[in-house]
């Protein structure tokens, strides 16, 4: 009996785990492209086989993405240098934006032990838990309301909302697993899917905003104000956020859908709490200091005392809260060492990180997008940036850091596009600017705050790709529709 209710678990687990072989070894055998070496085709395929296995939940995410970074690394596609290739493979452990990631799932013990979070979850329960619907809309606004003064989305939201958010479900009884749908995927979701909105709408909500329009002002001459960006989305952006708690509602249904008692039970259990202990309000302090420092040392126009330099790093703003609050007693080392999901989720984003960022190193990308553009030369200049702007975003799956992508293609897209004549640079140069926040939607690894949604539980792995494939369509079918005619008329 026992041995028959194992065997469907084991040819499932056999199915999935000889998938991304499959596509490896069709991709590895099939005659190499033009343009391309051996080399470079051969790193694609274990790069789609990866990609393959993370869908497919062949292994722990960690894993697929480690024996494939393992792979690539020992077959020396970047390298054939074994010490220089050790080195590729170990680079993405130092990459910032990784630890920014771990220090955001830090925070959220700092909210969980303190009870600040629940305190904070607790209130927004009591106001808003009455409908859920409109919880969907305070978490989206909360990322709203920070967005333009945190040029970091992982900070935003990874570092500051989801810690806070992560406690609600649990106050409706939703945990990660079989109860996520109960209220926690439609939390989880409306957040991630907001902060992708946010990232676009305000050009000081996403550090590649200013990495991207250097970019465009040097290859196509493009400047932008601070006002001119944010009225160049709004159309889209502020319709955007109005629909995507209501679509999210419908998309993840939540089986808890109005609950009155919730409210007073949460207006109970605030009463019960009492006052705000120390812990509480030492977190709320560290947490206003990080939110400064964000501010504050992303511009070089404002001195922070004690630094020595006007500008503080994002990452570095995670390690001085997280040492303080060592300090002050409001975690401990121990609660940092068995955060098991922080320390997936490093392996998972490092993993894809290194391998995406190999795509670039190789040539890959650059010959994907010379090749792509090679038979819009007879086009009309409209159908031309269209299918440029396609590229430019959907391509993001290819890349698990959106500053890479406006690094490695963005001069590619301007390039061609200034080619085609009657096709204006500026307009296709704005759309592709506002792409990068919202292709942030596609995938578990697309932008910062990704892999903390995708590693909460709440979402299902194929619930995740599923609803960023949806959300990404109506993003980018937005672009097309509202900001491309906006642009043209203002």
């Amino acid at each position: 009996m026992a041995a028959s209710s194992q065997t469907p678990q084991a040819k499932g687990f056999s199915w999935k785990l000889i998938a991304p072989l499959a596509v490896w070894l069709v991709i590895y055998l099939w005659p190499v492209p033009t343009g391309l070496n051996a080399n470079q085709w051969h790193y694609f395929a274990v790069f789609a086989a990866v990609i393959t296995g993370l869908i497919l939940e062949s292994m722990p995410v960690g894993a697929v993405g480690f024996i494939g970074l393992t792979v690539a690394g020992v077959a020396g596609y970047i390298d054939p240098d074994p010490g220089k290739s050790l080195r590729w493979m170990l680079a993405g452990f130092a990459e910032s934006t990784v630890w920014l990631i771990v220090g955001a799932f830090v925070f959220s013990i700092g909210y969980r032990k303190s009870q600040l979070g629940r305190r904070i979850a607790l209130v927004l329960v009591q106001r808003l838990g009455r409908n859920t619907l409109g919880l969907g809309y305070a978490v989206a606004m909360s990322d709203f309301l920070l967005a333009p003064a945190t040029p970091s989305n992982t900070a935003r939201s990874g570092g500051i909302v989801y810690p806070i958010i992560s406690n609600i479900p649990r106050i409706y009884g939703s945990e990660p697993g079989p109860t996520a749908g109960k209220i926690g995927t439609y939390v989880m979701w409306t957040a991630f899917a907001a902060t992708a909105i946010t990232s676009s709408l305000f050009f000081t909500a996403l550090a590649p905003n200013a990495a991207a329009l250097a970019i465009a002002k040097k290859t196509a001459g493009v400047e932008v104000s601070w006002a001119q960006w944010f009225v160049g989305f709004a159309p889209l952006g502020i319709l955007l956020m109005i629909l995507v708690p209501l679509l999210s509602y419908v998309v993840c249904r939540p089986e808890v859908k109005r609950s009155p008692e919730i409210a007073e039970w949460a207006a109970k259990e605030l009463s019960a709490m009492g006052p705000m202990s120390r812990n509480e309000w030492i977190m709320l302090a560290l947490i206003v200091l990080a939110m400064f420092l964000w501010i504050a040392g992303s511009s070089p126009d404002i001195h922070v005392p004690l630094l020595g330099s006007n500008f503080v790093n994002a990452t570095t703003v995670v390690f001085i809260v997280i040492s303080l609050m060592l300090v002050t007693g409001v975690i401990e080392f121990a609660d940092i060492v068995s955060e098991k999901s922080a320390w997936e989720v490093f392996f998972y984003f490092t993993s894809l990180l290194t391998l995406a960022s190999g795509l670039n190193e190789i040539g890959f990308i650059k010959w994907f997008a010379t090749e792509y553009a090679k038979p819009l030369a007879g086009l009309s200049p409209s159908t031309a940036m269209i299918l440029l702007v396609a590229l430019f975003f959907w391509i993001h799956y290819f890349f698990s850091s959106i500053t890479s992508h406006a690094a490695a293609v963005l001069p590619v897209v301007l390039a061609v596009g200034s080619g085609i004549p009657g096709l204006p640079v500026t307009t296709l140069a704005m759309l592709c600017m506002y792409s990068l926040g919202l292709m942030g939607v596609i995938s578990p690894y697309a932008t910062g705050p990704a892999p903390m949604y995708f590693g909460s539980g709440y979402i299902g792995k194929g619930q995740f790709w599923g609803f960023g494939l949806l959300f990404g369509l109506l993003y980018f079918a937005g672009l097309l529709l509202i900001v491309l005619p906006w642009l043209q008329i203002s």
